[in-house]
């Protein structure tokens, strides 16, 4: 009954070049790699088999090597994270229950998000994936909502339905919202935190499937499995204090260097 975490990183990324290596300052101005830091959280996380870092930049390898990580190198044909967490899986030629993917960019993600995320998958044998949703305070919303009207793609909304399945991810803040929150108000949008969760199985087959329309609109991985009707299980997951963003552009180096300083995050 083991569980694998990969963190898939790769260099070349649209909205940031380099992203994986940028140097993030916490607490008492410590600097970190970002891919350190995703590391670095990913052995927080309990249950968990073996952790590995998978790329196809020698530069993130190199990194990631230099502070003791796993690495497992793959092709440069992978298209996200999903496809690059599959051909890890070939390559490990390790049988696994449950494959956790933590992408290289939410070092911000605590230990309970991915450990309730693997309980939920366990709990729902009808599951082949499942995610993690965080139900948005008013300062989370409007960061959402800031970075679509400066024109940036920011964070990923999650609406799911009465069985906690997914019904649609969007880059696209929704649903939408007739009002406006006050500061520690919960709203009723979800903040899909950019985790999976994966049976073997739906990993080896979303790899063979060709991109869909929809994946293509949005950049959105996660897409494919609900354009092939297999469901998603929404994991809702609680923040408990804790302020949870990911780094997508340039912009949120300084936000989430602020949140790593408030949680005293070295």
């Amino acid at each position: 009954m083991s569980v694998l975490i990969a963190i898939p990183a790769r260099y070349a990324s649209s909205r940031y070049p380099g992203k994986p290596l940028v140097e993030l300052r916490g607490a008492g101005g410590v600097s970190k790699s970002l891919i350190r830091r995703s590391w670095d959280a990913a052995q927080q996380v309990s249950g968990v088999d073996r952790v590995v870092v998978t790329t196809d930049d020698d530069r993130i390898a190199d990194a990631a090597r230099s502070f003791g990580a796993e690495v497992v190198m793959t092709s440069t044909e992978c298209q996200n994270g999903t496809e690059r967490c599959a051909e890890t899986v070939q390559t490990l030629a390790e049988e696994f229950e449950i494959v956790v993917n933590l992408q290289g960019d939410a070092p911000l993600t605590p230990a309970w998000f991915i450990e309730d995320l693997v309980a939920g998958l366990r709990a729902n044998p009808k599951a082949d994936v499942a995610t993690p949703v965080l139900r948005t305070d008013a300062r989370a919303l409007n960061g959402l909502l800031l970075d679509r009207k400066e024109g940036r793609v920011g964070g990923t909304t999650a609406v799911f339905g009465a069985d906690h399945n997914a019904l649609y991810f969007s880059k696209e803040v929704i649903p939408f919202r007739g009002k406006t929150y006050a500061e520690g108000d919960e709203t009723p949008v979800f903040h899909h935190v950019g985790v999976y969760a994966y049976r073997p199985d739906a990993l080896a087959a979303y790899a063979g499937w060709p991109t869909g329309p929809l994946e293509q609109l949005e950049g959105l991985e996660q897409l494919r499995f609900l354009e092939r009707g297999v469901p998603m299980l929404c994991v809702e997951v609680a923040a408990k204090g804790r302020q949870f963003w990911e780094l997508n552009n340039p912009e949120d180096v300084p936000l989430i260097e602020e949140m790593l300083a408030e949680m005293g995050h070295m």
